[in-house]
């Protein structure tokens, strides 16, 4: 007995290893890694707000409406939280979308601001803030197109046969990816102008 059971169950690994169970496992923690990567990036953006907010307050004190508004933006994002088992939810990615794309509006218009006053501009701590700005919304964008091309690949798999038939059998579900009107943001970086040639508030406001 003790024979056969090994062996029905070899049998049945085999059979979920030639109907894709192993590729779908595999395909769908690559998912999750890319989101967590690309959380943990947007958080890096997060983090410098605060600071780059006192440091322009310092100089800028007129300009608390643009302050206020990035303060908010902040704030809603720390609000929207989409966890790996929520990628199936069009509505929370949506929402995460939304918060993210109004932090980066915001802090769009705080750059332009800044272009208004040369003494901020020449300080040492808000040209660190400026470089690290820059630095993590290449990051995120990096971190974007890799989580796409995991959804893409994972996608792919799950509605292919007879992949399809394991994913349902197991409970897999298509997850959701970036909104077209957001493609644009995710192959390009946003633009954060440190020169004399600021780009207009608009420009990056549906980020």
């Amino acid at each position: 007995m003790k024979c056969l059971r090994a062996l029905a169950l070899l049998l049945i690994l085999a059979g979920l290893s030639g109907c894709g169970y192993n590729t779908i496992q595999r395909e769908d923690e690559a998912v999750k890694a890319a989101w967590s990567e690309v959380l943990n990036q947007y958080q890096r953006r997060a983090d410098l707000v605060p600071n780059l907010v006192n440091t322009v307050k310092g100089y800028a004190q007129h300009e608390e409406k643009v302050l206020t508004e990035v303060t908010n933006a902040r704030a809603k994002v720390g609000t929207v939280q989409v966890t790996p088992d929520m990628l199936d939810d069009p509505d929370k990615l949506k929402q995460f979308q939304q918060a993210q794309g109004e932090l980066s509006g915001a802090l769009s218009r705080l750059m332009v601001v800044s272009e208004n006053y040369p003494d901020l501009k020449a300080n040492g701590l808000f040209q660190n803030l400026q470089a690290q700005l820059e630095g993590t919304e290449n990051r995120i964008t990096v971190a974007r197109n890799r989580y796409v091309q995991a959804v893409q690949e994972y996608n792919t798999l799950i509605r292919s046969f007879p992949n399809n038939l394991t994913a349902k059998m197991f409970g897999y579900k298509v997850k959701e990816n970036f909104s077209v009107d957001n493609e644009k943001a995710i192959s390009v970086a946003p633009t954060v102008d440190f020169g004399g040639n600021a780009p207009a508030p608009a420009a990056t406001a549906a980020h």
